[in-house]
């Protein structure tokens, strides 16, 4: 089936940008990522480098994580290994929980609007089921028991709501077991939401929350969320100490793209287009934010590939599902968007709790975002090093938590990310 994409993504990129030599950042070479991923931290003899095609550099295009902050430290299996805050997995803890999103108390019937966003009905989808996280996270984290945690979490009052809007700040509360915990709330950042909760007060709650025989624990919230006041809002965070983390899926749905900005077209693996990441430099240059020479054909050439690969299978299986463009899109593959975006920052949330640091090696699920824009292109998949981590955490193999993502992913092959993220794994074998 073709694609309605205006861009052919006729070539993909697998190297830094070239933004990425004005900020200072240095991909770690051949040897050094080698030895990242042995338990000893040296390179082998003859190390085995994974084809580009199958695990790419981070792209570091304007304003991402790795472009603001380049320097940002690696953490190889050996450091991973030997870090004092890492939790492992124990007999008496090894189950990860899942809390659903709180219900509202009828009498602040009004903090149920406070999760509506502003979009025209015809844009509204439904929003992931939390049974469906819970499935995913279990494929992605094969070998560890995930469930939904079984207390029903509800949003109650706290004090007097505000009487006006003008009125910035109130709290509600949040009741957990027999005590209720404060919850702040602010008017919401922009027009698209009326209120957001501090996530802070979310991640307390989540932490009296942790049952004795859990690993760690995810709070999941369909509120906006943010965490400093001088943030704009936030999609997730982890107290990886202390094994809990909360994701906010306001911001995934997929009727906001067009006001917020999403490149849904070039969203992974289309990140990796060529034409998009030199567009992205483009821009950056015509603002003045890239100096130094032109982009020549030469150097398109070297960070290109000209032979297939997992990329380029995963990138044919996304052009291959029904278009999801902002225009028109069926609410079964935009609801299936909005679960692969809810999943994706999901498991990038729970890997902190199992003590992974933010990835700079590859382009990696555990790559930090700095906006919502790069989210969409970080890839599902871990690199060679995280997943080295995974599956001595997990207790499996790669082949069994292979087996388990396709299967998902089958379940989903309607929905374009799941699908290439399933031509990925099988090329990537």
């Amino acid at each position: 089936m073709k694609s309605n994409s205006v861009c052919p993504h006729s070539s993909l990129t697998f190297t830094p940008s070239e933004f990425s030599s004005t900020t200072g950042f240095s991909w770690s070479d051949d040897k050094k990522r080698a030895a990242a991923v042995t338990p000893q931290g040296r390179a082998p003899v003859n190390p085995s480098i994974p084809n580009p095609p199958t695990f790419p550099a981070p792209l570091v295009l304007p304003d991402d994580d790795l472009a603001l902050d380049p320097s940002y430290p690696a953490q190889s299996l050996r450091s991973w290994i030997r870090s004092k805050d890492r939790n492992p997995i124990t007999e008496e803890r090894r189950i990860i929980y899942v809390a659903e999103p709180p219900s509202v108390d009828p009498d602040i019937d009004a903090v149920s609007q406070w999760s509506s966003p502003k979009v025209p009905k015809d844009s509204r989808v439904s929003e992931p089921r939390t049974q469906e996280v819970i499935d995913y996270l279990t494929a992605f984290y094969h070998g560890t028991a995930v469930k939904k945690l079984p207390i029903r979490l509800v949003f109650t009052s706290w004090d007097t709501p505000p009487k006006t809007e003008s009125q910035k700040n109130s709290n509600i509360g949040l009741i957990v077991g027999t005590e209720c915990v404060r919850i702040r709330a602010r008017r919401g950042f922009g027009d698209l939401f009326l209120r957001q909760l501090n996530l802070d007060d979310l991640l307390d709650a989540a932490i009296s929350l942790v049952p004795n025989d859990a690993y760690a624990l995810l709070l999941l919230v369909s509120h906006d969320i943010y965490e400093h006041e001088e943030d704009d809002f936030a999609c997730g965070r982890a107290y990886g100490g202390s094994r809990v983390a909360v994701v906010s899926t306001a911001r995934y749905n997929p009727g906001l793209d067009l006001a917020q900005n999403i490149d849904r077209e070039h969203s992974w693996p289309a990140s990796h287009c060529s034409a998009y990441i030199q567009s992205c430099c483009a821009d950056a240059k015509t603002s003045g934010r890239l100096k130094g020479r032109k982009i020549s054909n030469t150097d398109t050439e070297k960070q290109e590939t000209g032979y297939p690969g997992p990329m380029h299978a995963a990138l044919t299986a996304h052009l291959a599902r029904p278009a999801t463009t902002n225009s028109e899109h069926t609410l079964s593959a935009s609801s299936g968007l909005w679960l692969a975006r809810v999943c994706r920052t999901a498991s990038h949330e729970l890997g902190h709790c199992f003590g992974m640091d933010h990835c700079v090696y590859y382009a990696c699920a555990m790559q930090g975002s700095a906006s919502l824009a790069e989210d969409a292109r970080q890839p599902p998949y871990v690199c060679p090093v995280d997943l080295e981590k995974m599956l001595q955490a997990c207790s499996t193999t790669r082949d069994l938590r292979d087996e388990a993502l396709l299967a998902f992913c089958e379940r989903y092959k309607h929905v374009p990310h799941f699908s290439a993220f399933a031509a990925w794994i099988r090329g990537s074998q």
